[in-house]
């Protein structure tokens, strides 16, 4: 997706991505809140299609959309601090990435190979927290299936809060770091 729409939106699907480029000083609070709009929109039509496709099946479904969250009876059953501290922690080395192989001083960025960096960072999350928390990393992709899901799944829509609040503190955090020039790329970088 990075290199599919990327020139057209900077491949924004992800609400703590916007954040943390907004944080970073590279979106403004107009251009933020435009995108957050079509992110939530994008992400409750995904649901509802996926929601379609799988309750059609001929033996009935009474599943999940994918929806994330923690606790007994999800994946590993982590408690709610294990799940929030890996959400923001990784939604935090996700933007650290994003925020760093698009800088224009970077030779990743140059090279075209940025969409390659940010697929194998996001990757390596789900590898990692998988049965943490079915990782989200990204608001819209948590809210959209709680929402359009809860019929099936009502404890997800309880739960969604931590979704939107642990990815926004780490993308949050690495804007900072990257606006406050603590985290820059130098041209001269090796």
């Amino acid at each position: 997706m990075a290199y599919g729409i990327g020139p057209i939106s900077g491949c924004h699907v992800n609400p703590a991505v916007s954040f943390g480029v907004l944080m970073a000083g590279r979106m403004s609070v107009g251009e933020f809140i435009g995108y957050v709009i079509a992110q939530v929109l994008g992400a409750l039509v995904g649901a509802a299609v996926l929601y379609l496709i799988l309750s059609g099946k001929a033996s009935g479904w009474s599943g999940g959309l994918g929806q994330n969250g923690w606790g007994a009876g999800y994946l590993g059953e982590y408690n709610v601090v294990s799940a929030f501290v890996f959400e923001a922690v990784a939604t935090f080395v996700f933007l650290v990435c994003i925020l760093g192989v698009t800088q224009k001083t970077n030779p990743t960025h140059i090279h075209g190979l940025a969409g390659l960096a940010i697929g194998l960072t996001l990757t390596a999350i789900h590898i990692v927290g998988i049965n943490v928390t079915g990782v989200s990393v990204n608001p819209a992709r948590s809210l959209g299936p709680a929402l359009i899901g809860f019929a099936t799944n009502p404890q997800a829509l309880s739960q969604v809060w931590l979704f939107i609040v642990a990815p926004l503190i780490g993308a949050g955090v690495a804007g900072l770091l990257f606006s406050s020039g603590i985290l820059e790329v130098k041209a001269d970088a090796r």
